[in-house]
C-alpha cells in the first residue's frame, strides 16, 4: 500500500542537514506554574485534514473555556507539506509553540536542540498518572522527554474470517513462524491457487524486529549500532524462500498489478502483518463483501518473549524557542489527558494513550477490537526500542524494496544482504 510518509522519507537526509545549521537552540527556562493571569497566545500545528481540524477546533475551543487567558491559534497541513513548513521554520529558529509530532522525527529534532525538555513537567503541569511507564518512556531521546503519545499502536496480524470460510481454513490457531508457514499453504492449496496465506513476511523489517527481539538484541540501538551481522540477516531472508517458490504466498507479480492495494485489501490473501491502527483502511478497502476483520497476534519466536511493543501513532512536542513554557505544557496536558479530548477526538489520532481520554472516548468496534487486542497482549509487550536513529526511513524503505527484488527473483538473498549492509554503511556513517 502507497504510504505517504514513504514518500516522504527520502527527504530526511537533506532535512537533516538543515537541521543542523539551526541546532542548539537552547532550552526556555520554566517556573513549574502557570500564570493565570498572564495574556498568552499559542500557535498549535498539526498534520491532517478538514475532519481533524474540526476535531481539534472543538478541543481548543474547550481548551479556552478552561483557561481563559491562553488564546491558541491553529494550522494544518498534509504530512508531507507539514515536515516541509516545519523544516523552514527550524532554519529560522521559530518553530509553533505546540507540535504534533512524528516519531521518526522525534530525533532528529531533538539531538538539534529544537525540541522543550519536558521533564520539568510532568507529574506538575503534564498529568503522568494517566500514563503508563512504558507509554511515558516513548518519548524519550538520550535520558530526556521530548514527546508525550497521543496514541498508541502495536504490530499485530490482521485476517478476513469471510474469506477464510469462504476458503473453507480456520483462523490461525497461533504458534511459530513454521506454523504460520504451513498455514498459508493450506489456505493457497484449499483455494486451487486463488486466494493465498499472506504475503512474503520476511519483506518487513518490522518482521524481523519481532525476532531480533525475542532473541534478547534489537535493530538499532541508541548509539545507531546494529544489533545483527549480514549472518543473521541473510537467515531472516533465507527463511522465506520457501513461501517464495511453492506459492503459499501470493506472487509478487500481483501485489504489483492490485497496486496500491495490498493483497489482503485486494482480497487476494487472509492476512496481513502490520501495525493494528491499519483495520480502518483495510474494512474500507474491502467493502461490503467482506465487513469484519480478524486481529490476533504474530507468531511466536520464543515462548515467553517480550518481543511486541507499544509505539507512537504520534506524539506532542513543544518548541525550544516557545515564550510560553507553561503555557504550551499546559495545553499539551489537555490534548493528551483531557476528558474533552478523549471525547471529541475519540480514535481520530489513534487509540487514546492516556487512561483518562481512552475512557471518555466512545468505541466503534473497531476501536474495541484493537484495544481489546493490545490488551490480549500484554504478556508479550516490552520496552518500546530507542527512538529511531535518524535515516531510519530511508533504511526502512531500503528492506522493503529489497524483500520486494527477492519476490521477483532478481536478487539473491548474499546481494540483498551486501546491499542493506552497504545503505546501513552510509546512512550510520
Amino acid at each position: 500500500m502507497f504510504s505517504t510518509k514513504r514518500a516522504f522519507a527520502g527527504v530526511a537526509l537533506a532535512t537533516g542537514a538543515a537541521l543542523a545549521l539551526a541546532g542548539c537552540a537552547g532550552g526556555s527556562e520554566s517556573s513549574g506554574e502557570l500564570d493565570p493571569d498572564e495574556e498568552v497566545t499559542l500557535d498549535l500545528a498539526f498534520w491532517g485534514n478538514d475532519v481533524r481540524a474540526d476535531l481539534y477546533n472543538q478541543v481548543i475551543d474547550a481548551f479556552e473555556e478552561e483557561y481563559p487567558n491562553i488564546t491558541v491559534n491553529s494550522t494544518f497541513l498534509g504530512y508531507p507539506e507539514f515536515w516541509e513548513k516545519r523544516q523552514t521554520e527550524a532554519a529560522g529558529g521559530n518553530l509553533p509553540d505546540v507540535m504534533q509530532f512524528d516519531y521518526s522525527y522525534l530525533r532528529q529534532y531533538s539531538e538539534n536542540g529544537l525540541l522543550l525538555d519536558l521533564d520539568q513537567f510532568l507529574g506538575g503541569i503534564i498529568a503522568t498518572d494517566p500514563l503508563p511507564d512504558n507509554i511515558l518512556s516513548i518519548g524519550v531521546v538520550g535520558g530526556t522527554t521530548y514527546g508525550i503519545p497521543t496514541s498508541t499502536n502495536a504490530w499485530g496480524m490482521y485476517t478476513n474470517p469471510t474469506l477464510l470460510d469462504e476458503v473453507g481454513v480456520d483462523e490461525f490457531a497461533g504458534g511459530s513462524w513454521d506454523d504460520y508457514n504451513d498455514w498459508m499453504g493450506e489456505v493457497a492449496d484449499a483455494s486451487g491457487g486463488e486466494v493465498f496465506g499472506g504475503s512474503d513476511w520476511t519483506g518487513r523489517i518490522q518482521n524481523f524486529e519481532v525476532q531480533l527481539r525475542s532473541e534478547g538484541s534489537y535493530l538499532f540501538s541508541d548509539d545507531g549500532e546494529a544489533g545483527f551481522d549480514e549472518a543473521r540477516l541473510a537467515e531472516f531472508w533465507e527463511s522465506g524462500a520457501g513461501i517464495r517458490e511453492d506459492g503459499s504466498v501470493i506472487a509478487q507479480q500481483t501485489l504489483e498489478e492490485v497496486a496500491p492495494l495490498s493483497g489482503f485489501g485486494a482480497a487476494l490473501t487472509v492476512s496481513e502483518l502490520t501495525w493494528d491502527n491499519f483495520g480502518g483502511g483495510y474494512l474500507a478497502e474491502l467493502g461490503e463483501a467482506y465487513p469484519e476483520l480478524g486481529l490476533i497476534a504474530p507468531p511466536v519466536t520464543v515462548e515467553g518473549a517480550q518481543d511486541l511493543y507499544l509505539k507512537p501513532s504520534m506524539l506532542h512536542s513543544i518548541a525550544a524557542n516557545t515564550e510560553y513554557p507553561e503555557a504550551s505544557a499546559t495545553l499539551v496536558d489537555f490534548l493528551i489527558n483531557s476528558e474533552a479530548s478523549g471525547e471529541i477526538f475519540g480514535t481520530n489520532r489513534g487509540l487514546p494513550a492516556s487512561e483518562t481520554a481512552l475512557a471518555a472516548a466512545e468505541l466503534d468496534p473497531l476501536s474495541q477490537q484493537i484495544a481489546d487486542y493490545e490488551a490480549s497482549i500484554a504478556d508479550r509487550l516490552g520496552d518500546a526500542p530507542p527512538v529511531p536513529i535518524n535515516g531510519y526511513g530511508t533504511l526502512e524503505e531500503k528492506f522493503r524494496q529489497l524483500g520486494t527484488e527477492l519476490g521477483f527473483g532478481t536478487i539473491t538473498v548474499d546481494e540483498a544482504v551486501s546491499q542493506f549492509f552497504g545503505e546501513m554503511d552510509v546512512i550510520l556513517g
